[in-house]
């Protein structure tokens, strides 16, 4: 057997990230569980598939039969494999792998294509969700990329991320980054408003690199421009107020929709592992045969509760900007979320969001969003976020586009928003 040449020394730049699998890492082949671990990695590769490593002492190996198959990997070694008895080569390891991948010494490999392949969380009510495997990433890659860092005088970086399924972010994540770099320039006052809008539609590829100014700074009440920028070109200007803080002169809050709590709400996989999501009335749906009022209420929970508070509004905003369209499709039979982006060209244009109280984000709290019009390719709609108990922590408005697709020179969605 000749050795294998190791290919780090030529690519310097190549990656290869192993990351702790939160939750149990569970793989079924035709019925049968062949592997459960709570110590599973994620294999995070530069231009590859993410893939998930057992290890071997959870991996039922009286199952398995070596095979005489084998493969190498410039960046890993020489791999062996193990088929079920009915599933051909599912299980691969590295016996003697790269010291730059050391970490996967003793642990399997699993082809999530040939198998099903799902990652457990238990919840401390004793309830679970499962996502499959891969998912889109963990609540930490989440929180990560929110996590808008400084990089000099007024400027900040987020951090652009593996997954490229669909290589579009979101808009409700740039609102989160601006917020996080606003509260961070001003660290003595609260995020009480940002309305941003979205020119240009930005990708993971690459950061996003954030500019802030102090149109006004006061003692009580300041303002400041966020801009959002990728290659050098404006993603997404947003402006941000800021309140140092102040007791009850008043408080009158708008009552929470009488709806079905979270235990009565179907769970819904958005591919987020470490957050709990369920819809009422199961009203976020890809089917376009699905009609109802143009209204959707969605439960969330997260596994953590982040402790800064710029990082908890944050994480509000992400989702923000993802139920109107679908509640304006509802009661349009024929229209789902499934033709977005395929024959619809769908993504928000504005959004502006209120934050009013805060909340613990690992206990359940709410979006409640009315689509309030639909007409001539856009989309209007408003919404709350309320904590079980009826506690309003944010308010929303967006306005979306929903019109026919129109294709580019390449092929693919032409609208210039996410």
């Amino acid at each position: 057997m000749t050795d294998v040449k190791s290919a780090w020394a030529d690519h310097p730049g190549y990656r290869i990230d192993l990351v702790p699998c939160r939750g149990t890492a569970r793989v079924r082949a035709h019925g049968v569980v062949v592997a459960e671990s709570t110590s599973a990695l994620r294999l995070i590769e530069t231009d590859h598939v993410e893939r998930l490593y057992l290890p071997r002492s959870d991996v039922r190996m009286d199952l398995l039969k070596e095979t005489d198959h084998h493969t190498v990997c410039p960046f890993k070694g020489r791999a062996s494999y193990w088929s079920t008895a009915d599933v051909d080569n599912l299980f691969w390891a590295y016996p003697d792998p790269f010291k730059e991948v050391s970490g996967i010494d003793g642990f399997l490999g699993v082809y999530h294509e040939k198998a099903d392949v799902e990652i457990e969380t238990r919840w401390p009510d004793g309830a679970t969700s499962v996502n499959r495997f891969p998912a889109w990433g963990d609540q930490d890659d989440l929180v990560a990329l929110l996590d808008a860092r400084p990089t000099g005088d007024d400027r900040f970086e987020a951090p652009g991320y593996h997954e490229r399924a669909r290589n579009v972010v979101e808009g409700g994540q740039l609102l989160g980054q601006a917020i996080v770099a606003a509260a961070r320039t001003v660290p003595d006052q609260r995020v009480t408003w940002a309305s941003m809008t979205f020119p240009r539609a930005a990708g993971f590829e690459a950061p996003i690199e954030l500019a802030v100014e102090e149109l006004r700074r006061g003692r009580t009440f300041s303002t400041l421009s966020v801009r959002s920028t990728q290659y050098d070109k404006l993603v997404a200007p947003a402006v941000v107020l800021m309140d140092s803080g102040s007791g009850d002169v008043m408080r009158d809050v708008v009552d929470m929709p009488d709806v079905p709590g979270p235990e009565d709400a179907v769970p819904y996989e958005m591919r987020v592992v470490g957050r709990d999501l369920r819809i009422v009335d199961a009203a976020y749906s890809p089917d376009p045969d699905a009609v109802g009022p143009p209204l959707i209420h969605a439960w969330v929970r997260f596994r953590d509760n982040p402790g800064e508070l710029a990082l908890r509004n944050a994480l509000v905003a992400q989702a923000s900007t993802h139920w109107t369209i679908a509640a304006a499709m509802r009661p349009h039979a024929g229209m789902g979320e499934a033709q977005a982006h395929v024959s619809l060209s769908t993504g928000p244009m504005a959004v502006a969001l209120a934050f009013h109280d805060d909340a613990p984000l690992d206990e359940w709290f709410m979006y409640t969003t009315r689509a309030t019009w639909s007409g001539l390719g856009l989309a209007q709609g408003e919404g709350r976020v309320f904590t079980r108990r009826g506690q309003l922590i944010a308010s929303y408005m967006l306005q979306a586009m929903v019109r026919g697709m129109i294709a580019s020179g390449g092929g693919k969605d032409a609208s210039s928003a996410m």
